[in-house]
C-alpha cells in the first residue's frame, strides 16, 4: 500500500467508519504524503509522528461524519456572523484571540476539540473533562522536553486553537507546509488548491461543536489572507480581522518557529529555504489580502495594528467591537483584564532569533514590505 492508503485504512480502523465517501481527500492527501515521503528529509520517528498525526487528523473527521449521518439536523443550524482572526504569523493573533475568548458570549475553538470532536461537548466539557486532560498532559509533556517552542508559541489544552487544524483533516492546510519541508505539495498549495473543500468541512464541523454548546463561533488562523475568496464564500456574513506587525519581527519569529518545529522531525533542515519561502508566502498573503478589500471595501477588515495592542489591548478589543457594531459587555471587560494580569508576556521564557540564520536581512526584508507597512501604518524599527 502507498502512504495515503495505509493512513487512509489506519484511520478508517481508528474510527470505525467504513462508509465515508473519502474521494475528497484522495487527491490532497495524495500530494500531501508523496512529498513527504520523497522531500521532507523525515527521520524515522518524523515520519511515524507524521502517519500517526495524519491518521488522527482523519479519524477524527470520520467520526465527525458518522455523528453527522447520524444526526442530519445539526446541519440545519446556521452558523451566524462567525469573526475570524488573522494576519502575517507573529503579529499579534493569539493575543487577540485569546481576548476574545474571555467574552462569554463567544464560542472559540478549543485545542482539544481540533482532535477529538466527538461527541460535540455540553457547557461543562469544554474545560474539564477526559478529552481536556488528555491534551493538556500532552501540553504539560511538551513543556518538559520542548520548553523552547512554549517560549515562541503556547497553547493550553483548553486555549483557542489556530482553525488551519479543523482545516488540516481536508490536506489542504498550511500547517503541513508549516511542519515539513514538502516544495511540490508548497507550490500546490499556494497556485492550485482548491481551498473551499476545507471550509466546507469546518463549517460542518463548527455545527457540529455547537450544537451542544452554543456561543458566536471566533476562530483564528494567521493564514487566513491566502484564502479569504473562499472563506467569504462559506461564510458570507464572516466578521474579518487582521493584525499588522513590523515584518521584520514578524518574519524573523515565524521563520525560527519554524525552523524549531521542522527540526523536530529532520535532522536536515535548511534555514535558508525557510527563509525563502516565509518572504514569498508573506508577500502572497499581503497581496491577496489587499486584492479582496478592493473587491468588497478597504473596511472589510477590521485592522488591529501591534503596536497599539500592546499599549492597549483591551482598548484595541473595544475599537474592534465598535467597528462591528458591539457592545463589550462588563464582564466580558472585567475578564479581559483578569487574563492580562494572569498571563503575563514571555511567561515561558523569551525567544530570540536572528535574521542572519535564515539568508535574509532587515533592510531587504524592510525594503520587500514597504508598500504594505505605508499601506497599513505599521510602525517599523530604526534596525
Amino acid at each position: 500500500m502507498t502512504l495515503a492508503e495505509t493512513i487512509l485504512a489506519g484511520a478508517r480502523a481508528q474510527s470505525g467508519n467504513a462508509t465515508w465517501d473519502d474521494t475528497e481527500v484522495r487527491e490532497p492527501l495524495r500530494i500531501l504524503t508523496e512529498a513527504v515521503e520523497a522531500e521532507a528529509g523525515l527521520t524515522d520517528t518524523g515520519l511515524a509522528i507524521f502517519t500517526r498525526s495524519v491518521t488522527g487528523y482523519l479519524a477524527n473527521r470520520m467520526q465527525v461524519e458518522n455523528w453527522l449521518a447520524r444526526h442530519p439536523e445539526i446541519l440545519t443550524q446556521p452558523v451566524e456572523k462567525p469573526t475570524f482572526v488573522f494576519g502575517l504569523p507573529r503579529t499579534g493573533t493569539t493575543l487577540t484571540i485569546n481576548l476574545l475568548n474571555e467574552d462569554p458570549a463567544r464560542r472559540c475553538f478549543l485545542r482539544w476539540e481540533a482532535f477529538a470532536s466527538v461527541p460535540p461537548p455540553k457547557p461543562e466539557e469544554l474545560h474539564a473533562g477526559p478529552r481536556y486532560e488528555a491534551a493538556q498532559a500532552q501540553v504539560d509533556r511538551s513543556l518538559k522536553t520542548m520548553p523552547h517552542i512554549s517560549a515562541i508559541h503556547h497553547e493550553d489544552g483548553d486555549s483557542p486553537c489556530e482553525c488551519q487544524f479543523s482545516m488540516a483533516p481536508s490536506f489542504i492546510s498550511q500547517v503541513f507546509d508549516s511542519q515539513y519541508h514538502v516544495p511540490s505539495y508548497h507550490r500546490w498549495f499556494l497556485d492550485k488548491a482548491d481551498y473551499r473543500p476545507a471550509f466546507r468541512y469546518q463549517k460542518r464541523l463548527l455545527q457540529l461543536l455547537q450544537s451542544q454548546t452554543q456561543g458566536r463561533w471566533t476562530l483564528k488562523n494567521p493564514w487566513h489572507p491566502l484564502y479569504l475568496d473562499a472563506l467569504h464564500e462559506i461564510y458570507p456574513d464572516a466578521r474579518l480581522v487582521m493584525t499588522h506587525r513590523d515584518p521584520v519581527e514578524v518574519v524573523g519569529s515565524a521563520c525560527s518557529l519554524i525552523w524549531n518545529v521542522r527540526r523536530m522531525f529532520s535532522d536536515t533542515v535548511d534555514r535558508k529555504a525557510i527563509g525563502r519561502d516565509m518572504v514569498e508566502t508573506f508577500e502572497l498573503m499581503i497581496a491577496r489580502q489587499n486584492m479582496f478589500r478592493r473587491r468588497h471595501g478597504r473596511n472589510a477588515i477590521h485592522d488591529v495594528l501591534y503596536n497599539e495592542q500592546l499599549r492597549d489591548p483591551v482598548g484595541t478589543i473595544r475599537r474592534l467591537y465598535d467597528h462591528f457594531g458591539e457592545e463589550l459587555s462588563a464582564d466580558a471587560f472585567t475578564n479581559m483584564r483578569h487574563y492580562l494580569d494572569a498571563k503575563p508576556k514571555d511567561r515561558f521564557g523569551r525567544h530570540t532569533y536572528d535574521l542572519a540564520d535564515y539568508g535574509l536581512t532587515a533592510g531587504e526584508i524592510r525594503e520587500r514590505f514597504a508598500e504594505y507597512c505605508e499601506d497599513y501604518d505599521v510602525s517599523t524599527s530604526t534596525a
